[in-house]
Order: structure tokens, then sequence, then C-alpha cells
């Protein structure tokens, strides 16, 4: 049984960081893709960030140059580092696992704030 687990998340002043953290238990991350996923009141989820066992990573337009997902091999653990928040960055962060060909595993999600 897989279950991730997502931490980090709080309330920020705009302009601030937050770094979550998505950590598998059950399975190691050994193949496919992990994203991190948010969904803000009222709007459909969408997907910010994603990587790879090999390195690779794919952001989001509006994440990009300020958000980095990354895999800490040893911990089993995805992280997401954001930088220079914004309230529209507001929403409940999800972390998903995509083993082959669709997220099948999903945390409980995290609350982002972003206050003005």
């Amino acid at each position: 049984q897989v279950q991730l687990k997502e931490s980090g998340g709080g309330s920020v002043q705009a302009g601030g960081s937050l770094r979550l953290a998505c950590k598998a238990f059950g399975r190691p991350f050994r193949f496919g893709s992990v994203g991190w996923w948010r969904q803000a009141p009222g709007k459909q989820r969408e997907l910010v960030a994603l990587t790879r066992g090999t390195g690779s990573a794919e952001y989001a337009d509006s994440a990009k140059g300020r958000f980095t997902i990354s895999f800490d091999n040893a911990e089993n653990t995805v992280n997401l580092q954001m930088n220079s928040l914004k309230p529209e960055d507001t929403a409940v962060y999800y972390c998903a696992w995509k083993p082959i060909s669709v997220y099948r595993y999903w945390g409980q999600g995290t609350q982002v704030t972003v206050s003005s």
C-alpha cells in the first residue's frame, strides 16, 4: 500500500518562501513521475511542477523561475521549493505519483496561504 504525505505548508507574506515535502511510504519512487498540484477555491486543480527519476523537471508558466522541484532519493521525498510567493499561489498543494500512465497515488494536501 502506497501512501504519500505532504508537509511544509503554512502562511507567509508575499515575497516569502516555503518548502513543501512529499514523502512516500510503502514503496520507493523508482519510476514514473511525481507531480505537485494545487487547487485554489473555485478553481480546477492544476499541475505546478513535475519531476521524473532521471532528474528532468517541468513547470507551469506560473511557477517558472520561482519554484524548484527536486527528488531526494535517500529520503524517498520530492520537495518543492517555492520562492517569491504571490497571493495567487494560495491553494491546497497536493503531491501525486504517476508510476506508469496515470496519477495513481495522491497525498492529502497541505495548505499554502500567501498574504499581500
